[in-house]
């Protein structure tokens, strides 16, 4: 059943994206989700025994989405409304369309594509060169690949829209508190645990969906080598295949909050010297890998449908 759900969700989010007419009216569910985070983070991290109360709080969240995605599954519909709210919780035409955004606004001027892709990224974008912009861009994409497209809709495969739920809210939250700072270092340990454990797999299928779709089986190797060396547990992953299939030298040092971080490269042998070019390649491996779980999605609604 999620399965032949998940089809025109894929393709509507890829038909849709994010209208704006809408979102200027009314605020998008992950805001909603945002908001929640947010209030909970001004009232409960306080005082003693915050790692505690971050994990009740992920755990209250997470049954509240649950909870809200089994609602909106059982209503006698033919599945219409969890088809919209799944699209909605996709992201592929919006990471294709601000990915691409930077590399247009990169053919402008080096100054352009700061200001655009500061949009997507958290580091310092103020002292960017060209290349360093569009690897910024490039590392964006193959992250938000994951986190946007296939963990939310391998969570969809797997246990419906109360997976999404779940998934989107815990994803929401290590991104709001996730972080090694000492305000949310206790409050945010569950959240950033949680989502480095959803992400678990989707992060390793993504890199292979990457590799596959650009039929470059070679890959696998250096994806193994290289993806261990990312800061992240599971962004390594698709940044790692995307480097490979762009020939690119991704990751590596770059600064925040002007605090300069010497970060290894993953696939240091490929090339360093990117741009607006490499970003429209990144782009169409975005659409590749789309492809490639709109046919996955496919064959499991065929199997269950034959089963």
């Amino acid at each position: 059943m999620s399965a032949s759900l998940l089809i025109p969700a894929l393709l509507l989010d890829a038909a849709l994206g994010e209208p704006r007419w809408l979102w200027h009216r009314w605020p998008h569910p992950a805001v909603l989700m945002g908001r929640a985070v947010g209030w909970a983070d001004a009232r409960f991290n306080a005082g003693d025994n915050r790692r505690l109360k971050g994990a009740l709080v992920m755990s209250g969240l997470g049954l509240a989405a649950m909870a809200i995605g089994g609602a909106i599954r059982a209503l006698p519909d033919f599945g219409i409304i969890e088809v919209i709210v799944a699209a909605i919780l996709l992201a592929q035409r919006s990471l294709v369309d601000h990915v691409q955004a930077v590399g247009d606004a990169l053919r402008l001027s080096v100054g352009d594509g700061r200001r655009m892709v500061a949009r997507i990224v958290g580091r310092d974008t103020a002292t960017m060169d060209e290349p360093a912009v569009a690897r910024a861009a490039i590392e964006s994409a193959a992250e938000n690949l994951s986190d946007g497209i296939i963990a939310p809709a391998l969570w969809f495969l797997i246990a419906g829209l109360p997976g999404l739920m779940l998934y989107k809210i815990t994803n929401t939250a290590d991104s709001m508190i996730g972080h090694l700072t000492p305000r949310h270092a206790e409050f945010g340990w569950a959240a950033a645990r949680f989502d480095d454990l959803l992400n678990l797999i989707p992060a390793r299928l993504t890199a292979l969906l990457i590799a596959i779709t650009h039929l470059r089986f070679d890959a696998i190797a250096p994806i193994l080598r290289d993806a261990p060396l990312h800061r992240s547990p599971n962004a390594g992953w698709p940044e790692a295949a995307m480097a490979v299939v762009l020939n690119l030298a991704l990751s590596g040092p770059r600064s925040y909050h002007g605090t300069a971080q010497d970060f290894p490269f993953v696939y240091p042998e490929g090339r360093r010297a990117a741009g607006p070019a490499d970003i429209d390649a990144a782009c169409a491996a975005l659409w590749r890998a789309w492809a490639g779980l709109l046919a996955i999605t496919l064959l499991a609604a065929v199997a269950s449908a034959v089963a």
